[in-house]
């Protein structure tokens, strides 16, 4: 008599109990990949790093940098294999976290493929070494290959999100920069204008967000701006909320 098995078993021949085991619980071998959310603002436009694809599937769509892990490396060094390797940008300062897994059976039409995307954000990052890769204003990539439009499109809310209650808004910005200059990287990622005056006293008042470095510029024109850069603060008190944004409420200027 075969005995009631209910150990999982990978390879044959392998007995259980009194008997040999007649169900077996096959451990599906799914292969891992980590793709990349790239964002940075060239020419006064959001813009993500993308490539486009010159084989099938999806031959001509423009597809995020990314790559399978390797065995013996964890995701975040994966990440940072694929942002120096695969996007060309070894040297860049990228802040890079990660967003979110996509694991639906159908995104990859060869086979099942789980993706974990990671974030990449930095002020006015270069032309990548890599020369098939290229910066696109997103508002451009209507169509991707796999699932990478949704892909960036959780990579862009992500953003304006921590631009919210964190400094990162910073991040998009030069080591020394003006409160205009932040201002407009908020409008550029929020897609919104933003009243100038509100702006620089809510900014100016969170509290440790920005350090004024003591020197000022009329690159902006007309009177001398002062220069600020980042400060310590990792979360801004009081946050900066997205005017118009779902579930807000509308700012009073």
């Amino acid at each position: 008599m075969t005995a009631i098995c209910d150990l999982a078993v990978r390879r044959e021949g392998v007995r259980a109990g009194l008997g040999e085991c007649s169900v077996r619980t096959m451990v599906p071998r799914i292969p891992v990949s980590v793709d990349l959310v790239v964002l940075t603002v060239r020419e006064q436009q959001l813009s993500a790093l993308v490539w486009k694809r010159d084989r099938s599937p999806y031959a001509g769509c423009w597809a995020l940098s990314g790559g399978f892990i390797h065995l013996d490396e964890d995701l975040p060094a994966a990440a940072a294999r694929v942002l120096a390797e695969r996007a060309g940008l070894a040297d860049a300062p990228v802040h890079l976290e990660q967003l979110q897994t996509y694991g639906y059976p159908d995104r990859d039409p060869r086979q099942r493929v789980v993706s974990v995307a990671y974030l990449g954000l930095a002020p006015d990052l270069p032309a990548s070494t890599e020369a098939h890769m290229s910066w696109q204003a997103v508002a451009t990539l209507t169509e991707m290959a796999f699932d990478h439009r949704r892909i960036m499109l959780d990579g862009i809310e992500r953003a304006r999100a921590k631009l919210e209650y964190t400094s990162l808004g910073a991040a998009f910005c030069p080591s020394s920069f003006t409160v205009a200059e932040l201002r407009r990287v908020y409008e550029i990622v929020w897609g919104r204008s933003l009243d100038p005056r509100n702006f620089h006293r809510k900014v100016t008042k969170a509290s440790g967000f920005l350090v004024p470095t003591g020197a000022t510029t009329i690159k902006d024109g007309g009177r001398p701006a002062q220069l600020y850069r980042r400060g310590d603060a990792e979360l801004l008190h009081p946050p900066m909320l997205r005017p118009g944004a779902p579930g807000r409420i509308p700012e009073v200027h």
